[in-house]
């Protein structure tokens, strides 16, 4: 894109931002989180494709007074934390309907997997694989249904799943370039798998120590692979639905926020890896209500960071701007 195309396309913005900032007009939340976030990657953008411009003094100039207000009763924070406690959470704020999506799709597609077993028990092999449920089966004679938990040593196993588990959240991501409905597909396919899980223990009379086993590394795990979703929808959508920018732009723009989500949760994958080889294998030796507790621990973590703590930052915003 040429550097008149893309100043005409977004001064507007920018002069709205420009108008906030001097008292002229008032912004709501939603859109000062927009504005920040725009700015910040209009600058980015100016920077690689118009080196040397005077365009990306002005960016410059204007990001900096966002910054400058939004800090100006308290130290302004490297960009490391900066990251963690504002930018990130502002890119989770904008990806909300997307969230709410890429769950939606997840808990039907659980629904679906769980029904079709219930439909058709064979469905469950046909997903788990024959392999797993004899083995499993195997396991629940000898008393122990969720031994394949303990098949591998603690380190082989972390290493193996964490790896397996940023794979399924970069797939998840990256076909987003090909379509949000890929994204769907793997959102699809995670959710029947999960439905079918489910279902096959509580047939067997196993539906709570299943639940409460597999949510113990779960919570953390299949909520990433939702916010991952997400993260694909928001790529996938920005070239069929690019809206006033051309669609590399919208590309890039939207590419950005996504790379910024999927660094968010790796390190909660990572945890989730943690909990799967370390704590999951001990299940048996677990009160039902420790199990309880690190299930709601996890949860009201991906609610508090990725849910209620970017509403908090973007009213903060709105106060300090």
């Amino acid at each position: 894109m040429r550097e008149q195309q893309f100043i005409s396309e977004n001064d507007p913005s920018w002069k709205k931002v420009e108008a906030h900032l001097a008292g002229n007009t008032k912004m709501n939340a939603d859109d000062l989180a927009n504005a920040y976030v725009g700015i910040t990657e209009d600058l980015a953008f100016a920077r690689s494709t118009y080196p040397g411009s005077s365009l990306i003094e002005y960016l410059n100039n204007l990001a900096a007074r966002f910054h400058n207000s939004i800090y100006r009763h308290k130290e302004k924070p490297q960009p490391f934390s900066r990251f963690w406690t504002v930018d990130l959470p502002l890119v989770m704020h904008g990806a909300f309907p997307a969230m709410r999506l890429s769950l939606l799709v997840f808990l039907i597609s659980v629904v679906i997997g769980g029904f079709s077993s219930w439909q058709n028990p064979a469905f469950v092999r046909q997903i788990l694989s024959d392999e797993y449920v004899d083995v499993t089966e195997e396991n629940i004679r000898k008393g122990d249904p969720l031994a394949i938990y303990k098949s591998e040593s603690q380190t082989n196993m972390f290493m193996g799943i964490g790896i397996n588990n940023v794979r399924v959240a970069l797939l998840a991501f990256a076909v987003g370039l090909l379509s949000s409905f890929v994204t769907a597909f793997i959102l699809i396919s995670n959710g029947i798998m999960v439905g079918c899980f489910l279902y096959y223990f509580v047939s067997k009379g196993l539906g709570w120590i299943a639940f409460t086993t597999i949510f113990l590394h779960g919570a953390l795990e299949l909520s990433c692979i939702v916010i991952a979703g997400a993260a694909g929808i928001i790529i996938g959508n920005s070239w069929l639905f690019p809206g006033t920018y051309p669609r590399i732009t919208a590309l890039v723009m939207q590419a950005r926020r996504g790379l910024s989500i999927m660094v968010g949760i790796t390190p909660v994958i990572v945890v989730a890896a943690m909990l799967e080889s370390f704590l999951t294998r001990h299940y048996q030796s677990l009160y039902d209500v420790s199990r309880i507790f690190v299930i709601l621990i996890s949860f009201a973590f991906i609610i508090g960071y990725f849910v209620i703590y970017p509403k908090m930052v973007v009213n903060q915003l709105k106060e300090k701007v």
